[in-house]
């Protein structure tokens, strides 16, 4: 039986496997295919073998067999591998595979790696090399591993298609909210002969796009965020009418509050208008967070923190837009869009920022159509061999820059202030300096974008001199600042000029709690005006705008929960 393919897997492959993978990487080909060897002499029957020689292709591999909606059991990879080593790769594959279990194969020497390795990518064991005779010291652990991954309360792979047009803000929309939910998709450019048949089979033109296919054969033609939600089987009603503690936003802080509130015996709600994450979600690498000596890729800390929050009993609602916060007595009501509400003891106010828009001439035309806010990361693939740009010059930005760096031909950052070094932090600054497919425009700025069916052009204006050039350019990353997503609060808890929520400390003036204060004390520290509403995240005035500061606001708000409630 032929190895399977090295290279990324075909796309006119069937759409599922119904043998799960084990996937081996190592730079060593005559290594990689005595793996392989052994491996199909045992398993071949029941799993499919994958073999890859770089760490790199392998993860193409497994993203393509994402889409696929196919399994893998288990991941393999050798230590000592060049440009991306194998614990790279395994805390890298754990984005795309979370509940495959993860093996490293090592020299002596490397000993001390692999022990590394179990708390940076929970690594499940290390073998060492060689592994003769493999019926004594590869297949036990093998044979383990495979036992412990069927065992798993894994979620069944979905096989939610979308077809649609590479250039419809609407397509990326659907796309990126499936992503950042952890939903599994196949995605069919309109243009390919496979979305023709789709659209065909289920019963639609394809003239307005896109068109998701969930996994019960629904059709869904250009869906809202809360139906495509509801109907990928993601949780969007509650469970409840009456909480502990609601945590309006899920990002780091949101997060935070619902870990922490839950595992301290709270009935929690986590309510999220888009996806869990917030904008740290969206980050290619966390370098700077506590705890992951090698960095940290957002969607892998959103997705463990996700599933501890549920696993100690909080639920979580996606795709819920608040409009509104009411104090019914002693109880507070949040309010949702469609007119109905939750009600609990506490609410705890996560609901972060939101990257200011970029108002040049032509770029809200083009937003979603190659000028996007945020990393997107489901845009990387389509930046290979392209120029890339980025506004801004924070760590969103450069993390950004070094993720798409390792995919676009040339990465240009575009940034208004004379210097990185008063905006981003140092060890990242850098990091940039040392990749050569990144350059940084200083005292620079976006005049205007052009283009038709997508971005076709840019026009950048030096801010020192005042001259302007005009280049082509496809693909736009916008990362310009932060908004507060307060306005829906009105006036029920006291902002700052910005739209910031006040708290604790901060509302005393002049020795005196906000006017309409009712009780005898003051505000408690991350206390809004409204008692027992807390704030917690960057949507706090004055906040320390970093993950874990986020992510300590979050736990500390559910300690102040406990007081409040307490007094209460």
């Amino acid at each position: 039986m032929p190895d399977a393919p090295a290279s990324p897997v075909n796309r006119n492959t069937p759409l599922t496997s119904a043998r799960p993978a084990i996937v081996t990487v190592d730079d060593d080909p005559s290594v990689s295919r005595a793996v392989a060897r052994d491996l199909r002499r045992r398993y071949g029957e029941r799993h499919r073998i994958v073999r890859a020689e770089s760490g790199p292709q392998a993860l193409e591999a497994l993203r393509e067999m994402t889409l696929r909606g196919d399994d893998v059991a288990v991941l393999l990879a050798d230590y000592r591998m060049p440009g991306m080593n194998g614990l790279e790769f395994l805390e890298q594959a754990m984005d795309l595979y979370p509940a495959a279990r993860r093996v490293l194969l090592t020299a002596y020497a490397d000993t001390d790696a692999a022990i590394t390795a179990i708390n940076v990518v929970d690594l499940d064991h290390y073998l060492l090399k060689p592994w003769d005779p493999p019926e004594e010291k590869l297949y036990p652990v093998v044979d383990e591993m495979i036992d412990a991954w069927r065992a798993a309360d894994r979620r069944e792979v979905c096989e939610t298609r979308v077809v649609g047009h590479r250039w419809s803000a609407r397509s990326h929309d659907v796309r990126d909210f499936l992503a950042r939910n952890q939903v599994p998709y196949r995605w069919y450019p309109v243009d390919e002969p496979e979305a023709a048949r789709l659209l065909q089979a289920a019963g639609v033109d394809g003239q307005t796009l896109p068109v998701v296919i969930t996994p019960a054969g629904e059709a869904l033609v250009a869906p809202a965020d809360g139906e495509l939600a509801a109907r990928v089987g993601l949780s969007t009603v509650p469970a409840e009418e009456f909480y502990d503690l609601v945590v309006v936003g899920g990002g780091p802080a949101g997060l935070g509050s619902a870990v922490y509130g839950a595992s301290e015996g709270l009935r929690t709600v986590m309510v999220e208008r888009l996806a869990t994450g917030g904008q740290a979600g969206q980050s290619s690498r966390i370098e700077n967070y506590l705890g992951f000596p090698d960095g940290v890729s957002g969607a892998q800390l959103t997705d463990r923190a996700r599933r501890q929050a549920v696993r100690l009993g909080a639920e979580l609602l996606t795709a819920r837009d608040v409009v509104g916060l009411q104090a019914d007595g002693s109880s507070r009501s949040v309010h949702f869009a469609d007119g109905s509400a939750i009600h609990a003891h506490a609410v705890v106010l996560a609901t972060g920022v939101s990257y200011r828009e970029l108002k040049a001439p032509g770029v809200p035309e083009l937003t979603g159509r190659g000028v996007f806010y945020g990393s997107t990361l489901t845009e990387a693939a389509s930046c290979a061999g392209q120029d890339v740009y980025i506004v801004g010059g924070a760590n969103s930005a450069g993390q950004a820059a070094v993720y798409f760096a390792r995919h676009a031909r040339s990465v240009t950052m575009l940034v208004r202030g004379p210097s990185l070094v008063s905006s981003m932090s140092h060890y990242l600054i850098e990091q940039i300096g040392d990749i050569p497919e990144i350059t940084v425009r200083t005292c620079c700025e976006v005049a205007g974008a052009e283009g038709g069916e997508h971005l076709e052009k840019l026009t950048l204006r030096d801010r020192t001199t005042g001259e302007t050039e005009t280049l082509d350019a496809s693909y736009l990353f916008v990362f310009i600042g932060a908004t507060p997503r307060t306005d829906w609060l009105s006036d029920q808890v006291v902002r700052d000029a910005a739209g910031f929520v006040v708290a604790g400390p901060d509302l005393i003036v002049d020795g005196k709690p906000p006017a309409g204060w009712p009780l005898d004390r003051d505000p408690l520290h991350l206390e809004t005006s409204l008692p027992g509403v807390f704030v917690a995240g960057d949507a706090r005035a004055e906040s320390v705008k970093r993950v874990a500061s986020a992510v300590g606001d979050g736990a500390m708000a559910v300690s102040l929960v406990h007081r409040y409630l307490e007094r209460s």
